[in-house]
């Protein structure tokens, strides 16, 4: 009995040893689990918390402020471009002994009233032509199917084209329609264009007008060093920007010279409108320019003559040689010359940046990277490759001499 008593006492030691210990156990795995489970929240969090939201409504305001600023901001762009373009020609006026602000308002002045009528003169053209294609589409639609029945021996009637074009419910006259509804919406977005360009070319006043007092200004916050590069960045700037627009504006004077010439000797209606348009698009779009200018002064020489259209195609083909091998060397050697693709893609990114302004300024702004890499980055001598050559009228080298087979060790 002494034993089972004993026995059992000692039976029932162990057991309870044991549940303490798996009691503490559990304790403290709970404890230990709920640390890292959020009982107990560790001190980086709030932290990181506050921080993701702050910093997300500072960029919400951001983003905010980019979009309501996004017109100032490109009203600035185009300042800037078009300071750094004239101020060459203002500083050259200002050497003989002219105003600053004087010279400045006579080239803005003269720049405004060439621009309105380029616009202008383009602007009637395509009114009046569209006038009068409308007005003759019927005859010329009749003259089509005739010539189509008589060499293809066919029946094709266009008689429902026709109605398009002179009935009251037709694709013109709904378009007619459409254009005198939104006749106010187009007048004030008129309104807006020329309150833009009142802005540009105020800023743009101001930046050459004052440009030495405002350069005087950011230099006295810079060390010496300091500002010997600033001012250098910015004479680069003037010299490259002006000096690529001016050539890109000698080459248009001379197209459109060319193409006026032209157009009058074929006696191609409103030549020095089309001319003009020719000139500008031609120099200011880069590598498919000239193919771009060419469709207007064609179209309107099918709706002439067609004959002519084919004299303009050949005109254009042939001074497009011309420019590329004759003037726009000569003209681009003092300047900088930008290397088509280059051109090009810049034209695309700009245009899909900032759309239409984006396709203006990007050929300058090209100008100007390109003009700052030339610089600063440092150049070195190319190696030997024949991924290098062009192979392009290559004299032709001396094959080495090999020892011939009727040699002693042969």
């Amino acid at each position: 009995m002494a034993d089972d008593a004993g026995s059992g006492s000692n039976d029932d030691g162990p057991q309870e040893s044991s549940g303490v210990l798996e009691s503490d156990a559990v304790t403290h795995a709970v404890d230990k689990v709920g640390r890292f489970t959020g009982a107990a929240m560790p001190a980086w969090l709030p932290k990181a918390f506050i921080l993701f939201f702050t910093l997300q409504l500072l960029f919400q305001v951001a983003d905010g402020m980019v979009t309501a600023l996004r017109t100032l901001m490109l009203i600035g762009l185009v300042s800037l471009f078009l300071s750094l373009a004239i101020e060459p020609a203002v500083n050259a006026f200002a050497r003989r002994g002219m105003k600053r602000g004087l010279a400045t308002g006579l080239l803005l002045f003269t720049i405004t009233t060439v621009g309105l009528l380029f616009v202008g003169a383009i602007g009637s053209v395509a009114v009046q032509q569209t006038r009068e294609l409308a007005q003759d589409a019927p005859g010329y639609i009749d003259d089509l199917e005739r010539f189509l029945n008589d060499r293809l021996d066919t029946t094709f009637e266009f008689d429902s084209l026709s109605q398009q074009f002179t009935s009251d419910s037709g694709a013109l006259s709904d378009f007619a329609q459409t254009a005198a509804g939104n006749a106010l919406g187009i007048g004030s977005a008129a309104v807006a264009v020329l309150f833009q360009g009142f802005t540009v070319l105020l800023f743009s006043f101001y930046l050459v007008a004052e440009g030495p007092k405002l350069r005087r200004a950011i230099c006295s916050t810079l060390r010496p060093a300091q500002q010997r590069e600033v001012l250098r960045a910015w004479e680069l700037a003037i010299a490259k920007t002006g000096g690529y627009l001016y050539s890109r504006v000698a080459l248009a004077l001379l197209s459109g010279l060319f193409a006026f010439v032209v157009f009058r000797l074929i006696e191609l209606p409103y030549s020095l409108a089309l001319a003009a348009f020719v000139g500008f698009v031609s120099q200011f779009i880069p590598v498919i320019g000239t193919y771009i200018a060419g469709v207007f002064p064609i179209v309107i020489a099918l709706v002439n003559d067609p004959v002519k259209a084919i004299y303009v195609a050949v005109f254009l083909i042939v001074y497009q040689q011309i420019e590329n091998y004759l003037l726009a060397p000569r003209i681009t050697a003092r300047t900088m010359a930008l290397h088509p693709a280059i051109a090009f893609a810049s034209v695309l990114a700009g245009s899909a940046i900032l759309g239409p302004v984006g396709t203006l300024l990007a050929l300058p702004a090209a100008a100007s990277i390109q003009a700052f890499s030339s610089t600063y980055v440092r150049r070195h001598e190319v190696i030997d490759s024949p991924l290098l050559d062009s192979y392009e009228r290559r004299p032709r080298r001396a094959r080495p001499v090999h020892e011939s087979a009727d040699s002693p060790d042969s």
